[in-house]
């Protein structure tokens, strides 16, 4: 179970004792003789099957109006069970969070409705307070079977950081035991992600200014749109690109207990990913005017806690796109190319679209705000159809977004395709 108290009784016991529980402490309440031997990744290991073939009334949270698998519910799964794979890890005397979903994507789409096995392990952990979690979802095997790799659905990788209940400080955890050359080879993936993480903050757009290519791209789209707006020019805007202005969607929502966390006043991080796809698929169908297929959630990070009863806040705005067919030409992505001047054949292309999500968190009086992350979705639709930036902010938006997709080609080429799905989005399938 995701949490243990239930809301009346959680509510009760801090209103007795007077103690709020989401507010820093000075005393640590972490032993300090805490045992940090080093543990097996099976130690971790945690399975779970979802019966929905077998139980149509447990399949009805599962479904939305077409008759889909809602991918949101999904990830609202996968957040709580690396929740109890990181305690399993460590123990019960730390307070674990996540603090970063690495990458969910889809490895074979799921084209019949069937029971499906979660499944997941820490698989890199080096003593500090982070953990990586990589989980699995598969079509569930028969009994004493093991999955097939044609049968796994989607992959993916969550860091979980441990806390002192107390002072909310990060606090040691077991380092990982490697046994086995597969673990090896798991442990090494884990190691390039978190090396990836750190390259990827130094290189950000609030440390460093656009490069020259970057540079590039943004002048030569600000001189077209320049172009659209001279009435000696003939040349307009193609009906198919869309400013990204234009293509903002907003949601406001109250914090209920029931989306708590295991430790009862936060709101837990699989909700937040449930609220911000939906908001990012419904940004998506209504830039495209078509249904967008779920193509991978890409690297996105957990900066503050949510406090049930707070207001949350989120903005959806479609950040890049570019078309499936010259996607491995960086160049041909920009949104004022010729290809998007001429809006041919428009509803027989794709394209890729990239959705931003930002999200912040203010109380119920509206005193204090703060952050609480970003998200980024990519979807594909059946349309020829591109954003373009007009600010000075939107460019940089665009110019993050852009880096987002050359660092998910490159993920590609070193995987073979599985990043995408091995049909790109294009296959029949029972998930959104």
């Amino acid at each position: 179970m995701r949490v243990r108290t239930p809301w009346i009784e959680a509510l009760k016991k801090k209103q007795e004792e007077g103690i709020d529980p989401t507010k820093k402490s000075s005393t640590p309440a972490t032993p300090s003789n805490r045992d940090l031997t080093p543990k097996r990744m099976a130690d971790s290991y945690h399975r779970v099957v979802i019966p929905l073939a077998q139980d149509p009334w447990l399949l009805d949270n599962y479904l939305n109006a077409s008759g889909h698998i809602r991918l949101g519910t999904i990830f609202m799964d996968l957040d709580a069970l690396s929740g109890v794979i990181a305690y399993k890890h460590t123990g019960e005397s730390v307070t674990t969070v996540t603090a970063a979903v690495d990458r969910i994507t889809i490895n074979h789409p799921l084209k019949e409705l069937c029971d499906l096995e979660l499944s997941g392990q820490v698989t890199f952990a080096t003593g500090r307070s982070s953990m990586e979690v990589s989980i699995q979802v598969a079509k569930a095997p028969k009994e004493g079977a093991s999955v097939q790799k044609e049968d796994v659905l989607m992959t993916c990788a969550f860091t979980m950081v441990s806390l002192d209940p107390n002072t909310k400080k990060p606090v040691a955890i077991c380092p990982v035991k490697i046994e086995t050359e597969e673990e090896k080879h798991l442990f090494a993936l884990g190691e390039k992600n978190y090396n990836t993480k750190k390259a990827r903050a130094k290189t950000g757009l609030r440390k460093q200014a656009p490069n020259n290519e970057e540079s590039d791209l943004i002048h030569a789209m600000w001189l077209r749109q320049l172009e659209y707006h001279d009435p000696n020019n003939p040349l307009r805007k193609p009906p198919n690109t869309h400013y990204m202005s234009t293509t903002t969607l907003h949601s406001s929502q109250i914090m209920q207990p029931q989306y708590r966390n295991r430790h009862n006043f936060m709101i837990f991080g699989g909700y937040l990913l449930k609220t911000s796809f939906e908001l990012a698929f419904c940004c998506c169908a209504a830039f495209s005017h078509a249904r967008p297929t779920f193509l991978s959630l890409d690297p996105s990070t957990f900066e503050n806690p949510v406090p049930v009863g707070s207001v949350l806040y989120l903005k959806a705005t479609v950040a890049y796109t570019e078309p499936v067919a010259s996607s491995s030409s960086p160049s041909s992505s920009t949104a004022l190319s010729e290809d998007s001047d001429k809006d041919k054949d428009n509803k027989k292309k794709e394209t890729r679209v990239q959705i931003r999500i930002d999200s912040k968190v203010r109380d119920i009086e509206h005193g204090s705000t703060k952050p609480t992350g970003q998200f980024n979705y990519t979807f594909s639709v059946e349309r020829d159809i591109s954003v373009v930036p007009q600010t000075y902010e939107e460019f940089m938006v665009w110019v993050d977004a852009r880096r987002r997709a050359e660092g998910l080609r490159g993920s590609i080429d070193e995987d073979g395709g599985g990043v995408w799905g091995k049909d790109g989005g294009r296959e029949l399938r029972v998930t959104e």
